[in-house]
């Protein structure tokens, strides 16, 4: 019996051998390659996962512990040779593992452990090492969520605005009104160069997960000539949220939680540089 079976609906968030074995099965489904939201999604209707699990916060971080374990177990896969990442960020099966239907989640931690064994004693620390550090989780997106925490948040709002203007915004405005519920700011977004969309953004700096409350109360106060909404977190958004912005029949409400921030900041590299490092190979140079 797999990890994924023997699992069930148990109210809990599963460990990492239960979501290897569901990403796995999730990129399968999506034959063969998706893209991270894809992939998560895909696995969490695998396992079934409550909006209770679902929105319970990672300790000092701006995910959801589901979330950060989803990172860790796509890249202990990788380490394990199932699959790979892109430069764009869509993850894939590999060649190797292309006639393999599931994969055993346990034997996952197993070899990826033991290719640690010389240097780690725990696998807790295997997880936290430099050398095997999830690229969804890297210390300086931690850093950054802290810095982007303590933000005034007039600061923040000036932040949203100038990461909606790098993304192809006009005329992007800041409302000037914070703690009010309502909208933070306005822009306008041209598509192709032919047709514009009114836009309006409310921007959050949480440590929790945005209630579906929250998203209804944003949707309330957009006026008739906004077409669009958009709603930006540090933090994350909870399923009932989620499914709340995309509620068909009412406007549309686009997402951008912390982790999407983040990558903005990175792509337009706003506050934020690429750093060039070395790995020393201390054993070559003992052995000259």
């Amino acid at each position: 019996m797999s990890d994924i079976e023997s699992f069930g609906a148990n109210n809990q968030v599963p460990d990492y051998s239960v979501l290897i074995e569901a990403i796995y099965s999730a990129i399968k489904e999506l034959d063969g390659s998706g893209s991270i939201e894809e992939i998560n999604e895909q696995a969490i209707k695998i396992l079934n996962l409550s909006d209770e699990v679902l929105s319970v916060p990672h300790t000092n971080s701006n995910t959801t512990e589901v979330k950060y374990r989803l990172a860790w177990s796509r890249t202990l896969l990788k380490k394990y040779g199932a699959i790979v990442n892109s430069a764009r960020g869509i993850w894939s099966v590999t060649t190797a593992f292309y006639n393999i239907g599931s994969i055993n989640g346990r034997e996952v931690r197993i070899a990826t452990r033991e290719a640690y064994l010389s240097k780690r004693n725990d696998e807790s620390e295997v997880m936290e090492s430099d050398d095997s550090i999830s690229e969804e989780l890297e210390p300086w997106r931690k850093k950054l969520y802290e810095v982007l925490i303590n933000m005034d948040p007039f600061a923040f709002e000036r932040l949203a605005q100038r990461v909606l203007r790098e993304s192809g915004f006009t005329e992007v405005k800041v409302t000037k009104k914070t703690g009010d519920g309502g909208i933070d700011g306005v822009g306008k977004l041209k598509i192709n160069g032919i047709v514009s969309f009114n836009v309006a953004f409310q921007c959050k700096k949480y440590q929790t997960p945005v209630s579906a409350g929250e998203i209804r109360n944003f949707r309330g106060s957009l006026t008739t000539d906004i077409e669009k909404g958009i709603f930006l977190t540090t933090s994350s958004f909870s399923r009932p949220a989620e499914e709340e912005a995309a509620n068909p029949g009412k406007q549309q409400i686009d997402l951008i939680d912390g982790e999407d921030l983040i990558d903005k900041l990175a792509e337009f590299s706003i506050g934020v540089r690429e750093v060039k490092d070395y790995e020393i190979d201390e054993e070559f140079f003992a052995k000259l």
